[in-house]
């Protein structure tokens, strides 16, 4: 078993694998997708998944903008740092603002899921990009209750500086039943494709030591200091269902931010965008600039 996916093997199937596009920035070799034209809205996914969890609302979006979308470092089809820092927040952020540069794309809109909306107020915060909005989608913008960096740490840098820990998560979480059940704990019912593209991903060592490795460098301590200052319209969505991060989470955050606009999709989970997304693809419609040059 290889320890990285490998795109002419486990992405011959890929959603839209046509719009794919392998880019070198920042010492990474990049997967995206690149979808549309138009004003461009970036997608960031969360962690342990891919761009694929776009794959029904990019098309529709991609009506009327281009669509970028890529894998986080180490996850998906993206290359692995080669370095620790390259996983942390202000690492991913800068990454991204690279590969954005090589692409030639401001977006006018991002949507950040969970890990993801962390990535796109770090990069609003550091003024590397300008949009109109962030929309955070059951965002993992504070640190876990109880649960500290210098806690959690440790542990999944232990687990993640080991190849065989990662192939260890790939046997006991990678069968069909556990991704099943690891989906059921998000609070979410996605369909059958979208178990099938989750469980590639976790029965895959390359991508699981990627998540692990992100989750072992993530201190979300400066961002939760640096978000009163955010001056990006930020719009807070939750699922009430969220078994992941806790809708009362988008409250505290509406603590530090004032200004931020908070909605409750009832009965949906910490895959929101998957189990409904025309819902989200409304939302994000309506907060398009009117103003292309924006």
């Amino acid at each position: 078993m290889s320890n990285r996916l490998n795109w002419e093997r486990d992405g011959r199937d890929w959603p839209h694998r046509a719009a794919s596009r392998f880019i070198q920035a920042d010492g990474l070799r990049w997967h995206v997708q690149v979808i549309g034209s138009g004003p461009a809205v970036l997608l960031i996914h969360g962690t342990g998944a891919s761009a694929h969890s776009w794959r029904t609302m990019a098309p529709v979006l991609a009506e009327r903008c281009t669509v970028v979308a890529p894998d986080l470092p180490g996850h998906g089809f993206t290359g692995a740092p080669r370095s620790p820092a390259g996983y942390s927040l202000p690492g991913v952020a800068r990454g991204m603002t690279a590969l954005l540069g090589a692409l030639g794309i401001s977006p006018v809109l991002v949507a950040g899921h969970s890990a993801g909306a962390a990535v796109a107020a770090r990069m609003c915060l550091d003024g590397t990009i300008s949009p109109a909005a962030v929309v955070s989608l059951n965002g993992a913008l504070l640190p876990f209750p109880g649960m500290t960096n210098d806690f959690f740490g440790p542990a999944a840098r232990l687990l993640a500086s080991s190849s065989l820990a990662a192939r260890a998560v790939t046997l006991f979480a990678g069968s069909r039943p556990s991704v099943e059940r690891l989906l059921r704990s998000t609070g979410s019912r996605i369909d059958p494709e979208g178990q099938r593209l989750y469980a590639r991903l976790v029965a895959n060592p390359g991508h699981v030591q990627g998540a692990l490795a992100l989750m072992a460098n993530w201190d979300l301590r400066p961002l939760v200091r640096d978000l009163p200052r955010l001056a990006t319209r930020l719009v807070l969505v939750t699922g009430s269902n969220d078994g992941m991060v806790p809708s009362g989470e988008a409250y505290r955050v509406r603590a530090l931010v004032p200004k931020a606009e908070l909605f409750s999709l009832r009965g949906l989970g910490h895959l929101a965008h998957e189990e409904r997304p025309d819902e989200i693809i409304a939302l994000l419609n309506r907060l398009l600039p009117q103003d292309p040059s924006r």
